[in-house]
């Protein structure tokens, strides 16, 4: 078995997603509690292998699409490294590991969070990923969960605001997704991903210009009702500029099909973003 290609059939990139999972301990003021951290750090862990079960059912499902995609061809199950057999058994494997460990060692509701996750995203591959709207929607909720996994983690009540900039924030980046792919696939974009015939450029970007000022809105008015500290409000300038920059990422270099290589790939955007991580990190537990 190539185990290389097994991992990469995981996506671990994907992972990075996955980081969601302890803006309730890091907000909060928790992060250097040793026992909330532990139980956030296993949470995360057994949501990175609860996305990557999910990433093994889309691409059995999508095995012929992806053979015809540019750049999809080249993953494990369409090149032909992985077969379909071991997929399954590979996904098998991760619920049933995700499902006993969080019986085992994490709040009841947390397996409760990982089924919701998993049917809602089956639910997605054969349904709902066709439905205009309700696509990006459903990756939305998927983020919503991550962030109430690590509040249920670490017994921290999430804050509504987070709430909805975790919900804004996810919009924004599966929006700038369908729009990446319409213009990385041009013509043939409907025949890899059926839904990209009900969007268009100018459509998506019609719904950004509600999404993105409601981003910057909505992380400005936290800031202000900030419990933490009103110098949350110096770490504004780092989320416009984020936010600027990946449009500008997406308009010029049309690397928005994959969130996480924004991440990877440009270092302006990376720069910013630990900028401002440290920054809140700072102004939370030295209590500025």
């Amino acid at each position: 078995m190539n185990l290389f290609a097994l991992l990469k059939l995981m996506r671990p990139k994907q992972w990075i997603k996955n980081f969601f999972v302890f803006a309730a301990i890091i907000f909060s003021g928790n992060f250097l509690d040793a026992k909330l951290l532990s139980s956030n750090m296993l949470t995360f862990a057994l949501f990175c292998l609860t996305s990557s079960s999910i990433y093994i059912v889309n691409d059995i499902v999508d095995i012929e699409k992806d053979r015809a995609h540019p750049t999809k061809k080249f993953r494990p199950l369409p090149s032909g490294k992985i077969s379909v057999g071991t997929a399954m058994m590979c996904c098998a494997a991760l619920v049933a590991t995700v499902a006993l460990i969080s019986y085992a060692y994490l709040d009841l509701r947390i397996s409760g969070i990982y089924l919701l996750y998993f049917l809602m995203n089956i639910l997605y591959s054969f349904i709902l990923k066709n439905i205009v709207i309700i696509d990006v929607m459903t990756i939305t909720l998927g983020f919503v969960l991550r962030v109430a996994s690590g509040g249920y983690a670490t017994g921290v009540q999430v804050s509504t605001w987070l709430f909805l900039c975790t919900i804004l924030l996810s919009l924004f980046l599966a929006l700038n997704k369908r729009k990446s792919e319409i213009i990385t696939l041009k013509e043939g974009s409907v025949s890899h991903r059926k839904i990209l015939e009900e969007y268009s450029v100018s459509s998506i970007d019609k719904m950004l210009t509600t999404v993105t000022p409601s981003i910057l809105m909505a992380y400005c008015l936290y800031t202000f009702s900030s419990t933490q500290s009103r110098t949350m409000m110096l770490t504004i300038p780092f989320v416009l500029y984020g936010v600027f920059r990946y449009e500008y990422l997406i308009d010029k270099e049309n690397i928005g099909g994959k969130p996480e290589d924004v991440f990877y790939k440009d270092m302006p955007f990376l720069i910013d973003m630990l900028l401002w991580g440290v920054s809140v990190l700072i102004i939370i537990y030295l209590k500025l």
